[in-house]
């Protein structure tokens, strides 16, 4: 079988071997184990491989490379007049020549995949939506909800299954609710137990953005330290707000206590949630969380806020908190766990058993009935 790939991902080539972002390789090389041929259509960069990238295991895997653009706007969309009808082509040819298409959403190339398999009604064919599918959320760009109406439309989208996070009312019969998974049954182990008997650990995983907002997990930690607490914060990533982040550290003088680690890999990040205690994940805009799926896999209860399917993720803060993105609500939810050891004890042990229920393996049966 050839399984097409169309991906707004940015992937790179190296020595004969396909590289693109750890955790979405992850996930397609369980999807390229039912393939033939694996046909990607994606933009490709140059530039050295890094940490948090790593390659396709498939060992037929035709790349068709597209420019990387941008339509998310009047004024980008201008600019990409020229490029736009070349990529479609592309698309096209790509879905003719498969006999299953696989489209990555939401982006400015899966916008143009949902256009495009109209013209495919017969051919089989699965979409992997990656960001907030929440009916009610109104704070989305147009491409996004454009996006969500195509493939939720049955009469345009046909022979398809729209894999989305979380569970929602009123949906057409095309959505199925869906999960992502990070690690294997084989690498659950028995951790001891966490106590607040020394020092309590805080961890970031993830993009350093304004939408992130990592700096709020530092003003939080920030605050409980002055409030008299032992914590530590350590912090993984990268981006835009990173040297930010970075001056307010050191213009506080909070360097013993937020550690700024950048880019690690999946097992040093691993490792970390293994010792931390809470995860502080501030996010305004999410799909699946991986971050806290992951954290909670390893009994680091998640203070989130309330986004996308997080709430379902923690059963409504029966596994972990549902938070605004105030400080003081923040640090008083915090607190409230470390004057309650109970309550604490009791959450971690149902985010865990919840979380280790969506392992690889499982991710794997389930991708199985799609293709």
């Amino acid at each position: 079988m050839k399984f097409g790939i169309i991906t707004h991902a940015i992937h790179k080539i190296r020595d004969g071997q396909t590289y693109a972002y750890e955790p979405y390789v992850r996930e397609m090389n369980l999807w390229g184990t039912y393939a033939d041929e694996l046909i990607i259509l994606a933009p490709i960069a140059k530039g050295e491989v890094t940490s948090i990238e790593t390659n396709y295991l498939h060992s037929n895997i035709k790349i068709v490379s597209i420019p990387n653009f941008d339509i998310t706007s009047a004024k980008n969309l201008f600019k990409s007049l020229l490029v736009v009808p070349k990529v479609c082509w592309l698309i096209y040819k790509v879905m003719k020549e498969v006999n299953h298409i696989h489209l990555r959403c939401p982006g400015n190339v899966g916008l143009l995949g949902c256009l495009i398999q109209v013209l495919f009604p017969f051919k089989p064919k699965t979409v992997k939506y990656a960001g907030n599918w929440n009916p009610n959320s109104s704070n989305q760009p147009l491409s996004y909800r454009f996006q969500k109406w195509l493939l939720g439309n049955t009469f345009f989208t046909k022979n398809c299954k729209i894999l989305v996070y979380g569970r929602w009312e009123n949906q057409t019969k095309n959505i199925v609710p869906f999960f992502t998974a990070s690690y294997k049954e084989n690498e659950i182990i028995q951790l001891p137990e966490k106590t607040f008997k020394k020092k309590v650990k805080f961890i970031y995983v993830g993009a350093f953005t304004k939408g992130k907002q990592p700096l709020t997990s530092v003003k939080v930690v920030e605050q409980l330290f002055n409030n008299g607490y032992p914590v530590e914060l350590s912090m993984f990533g990268d981006g835009d707000q990173f040297l930010v982040v970075e001056k307010y550290i050191k213009d506080n003088n909070l360097s013993k206590i937020v550690l700024l680690k950048g880019n690690q890999s999946k097992e040093k990040v691993k490792l970390a949630f293994q010792e931390s205690h809470f995860l502080i994940f501030i996010s305004k805009s999410e799909g699946w969380p991986k971050v806290v799926a992951e954290a909670m896999f390893w009994s680091c209860l998640p203070i989130s806020t309330n986004v996308s399917c997080i709430p379902y993720m923690l059963d409504y803060g029966n596994r972990g908190s549902i938070v605004n993105d105030n400080i003081e609500e923040i640090s008083s939810t915090i607190q409230n766990y470390l004057e309650n050891f109970d309550i604490y004890t009791e959450q971690i042990k149902k985010a865990k058993n919840w979380s280790q229920e969506y392992t690889l393996n499982k991710f794997e049966k389930e991708i199985s009935k799609f293709v």
